[in-house]
C-alpha cells in the first residue's frame, strides 16, 4: 500500500534572499569608489611643479598635451581642428564650463600658448593650467 502523506513538508518559499544582492552592491559600490580617481588622470602627463590652491567643482572640461604633441579633450584623442571646434562649441553653448588645460613640463612655451590661443578665439573665459603640487 502507497502512503498519503510525505514525510518532508515542501513549502514554497516566496521571500527573496536580499543578502546575496546586498553583497553584491557593496562589492560594485566599493569597486567604483576605487577606480573612480584613477579615471581622472587618465592620460599620463608630467606636469611642471608648482604652487597652486585646489580646483573647485564645477562644471570642467580638460585638454591635455603629452610630450609627443598629442592632443586629448577629456581623455580623447583630437586633432587641432576638432579641438578648435569643440572649444567654438562649449563657448557658446556652455559659457561657465571651466577648462583644464594640462601640458608637460618639457614641452615648449609656444606649444601650450597655441591651446590658449584657441580657448580665446572660441570665448572661453574660464581657463586654469593645471600643475602638479610641489612637495
Amino acid at each position: 500500500m502507497a502512503r498519503r502523506t510525505s514525510l518532508v513538508s515542501l513549502d514554497q518559499i516566496s521571500d527573496i534572499n536580499m543578502t546575496p544582492l546586498m553583497d553584491l552592491t557593496f562589492i560594485l559600490l566599493i569597486t567604483f569608489i576605487i577606480t573612480f580617481p584613477l579615471i581622472e588622470q587618465g592620460i599620463a602627463i608630467n606636469l611642471p611643479k608648482g604652487k597652486a590652491a585646489d580646483m573647485p567643482d564645477s562644471v570642467s572640461r580638460s585638454i591635455s598635451l603629452n610630450l609627443d604633441k598629442q592632443l586629448y579633450l577629456d581623455d580623447l584623442p583630437v586633432s587641432k581642428v576638432e579641438l578648435l571646434e569643440a572649444m567654438a562649441e562649449i563657448g557658446l553653448n556652455e559659457p561657465d564650463t571651466t577648462i583644464y588645460v594640462r601640458a608637460d613640463r618639457k614641452l615648449p612655451y609656444g606649444e601650450v600658448v597655441e591651446i590658449m590661443r584657441v580657448l580665446h578665439d572660441a570665448d572661453i573665459t574660464r581657463m586654469a593650467l593645471v600643475t602638479e603640487a610641489e612637495q
